[in-house]
């Protein structure tokens, strides 16, 4: 049975982190066995190893930023998954079972992690600061149009286009477009990241290092 949110979730700071795929499976904090059966077997239909990993990172990322919202270890925190448009459970959207008060988001993309939880809808995404996003057709029908022609008139409009397709992907992830919104480039790895709603986020340093690597994952 679900149970009621804590009374201070509402007013809960939110936490999001971002980190290497490798970071997050090296922490010692972190296991693939943590993933519920039902992830295991939609895990089992990734064939690209490197893909798979990513998809591991992001999952068990998630886990850490609602144990540092909630106060649960990363272990008792059990993510689910519902679609919006069909209603089905076991794709879609995450959320928290036991935090109805919570919103969760994830995101991975070649080698990079990102996740986020906080109080309401939330949204993060996070894409490789090289990745060029196209073709520019697409992304007029998809972006607003101002940022495109700012983009556009800039001699490499590629990282322009890029941190808009992010934002986009955050509140798209959020489920809504009236939420606060922020954007920034994790030069260390190399990684554009936007994050939607979620109220007051707080920094989330991880303590000791996720892993060995000079490099923890960063907290906003």
């Amino acid at each position: 049975m679900t149970r009621p949110p804590p009374p201070h979730e509402k007013g809960a700071a939110a936490v999001a982190l971002v980190a290497t795929t490798a970071e997050v499976l090296a922490c010692t904090e972190l296991d693939e066995d943590m993933l519920a059966p039902w992830e295991r077997r939609r895990l089992a239909g990734i064939r690209v190893p490197a893909r798979r990993d990513d998809v591991v990172a992001a999952r068990l990322l998630l886990r850490l930023c609602a144990s540092r919202v909630t106060g649960r270890p990363p272990r008792e925190v059990e993510p689910a998954q519902r679609c919006p448009g069909c209603g089905q459970d076991g794709h879609g959207r995450p959320y928290l079972p036991d935090h109805p008060g919570l919103g969760a988001a994830y995101s991975h993309a070649d080698g990079l992690a990102a996740a986020a939880v906080g109080p309401g809808p939330v949204g993060i995404d996070v894409e490789p600061l090289t990745r060029r996003p196209g073709p520019l057709p697409v992304l007029r029908r998809l972006l607003p149009e101002a940022e495109v022609d700012a983009a556009c008139a800039e001699p490499d409009p590629g990282p322009a286009l890029l941190r808009s397709w992010v934002r986009r992907e955050a509140l798209f992830k959020a489920g809504r477009d009236d939420v606060r919104l922020a954007g920034w480039t994790d030069h260390r790895r190399a990684a554009v990241v936007a994050l939607a709603g979620g109220g007051a986020w707080r920094g989330a340093g991880p303590g000791p290092a996720l892993s060995p690597a000079p490099a923890p994952p960063s907290g906003r």
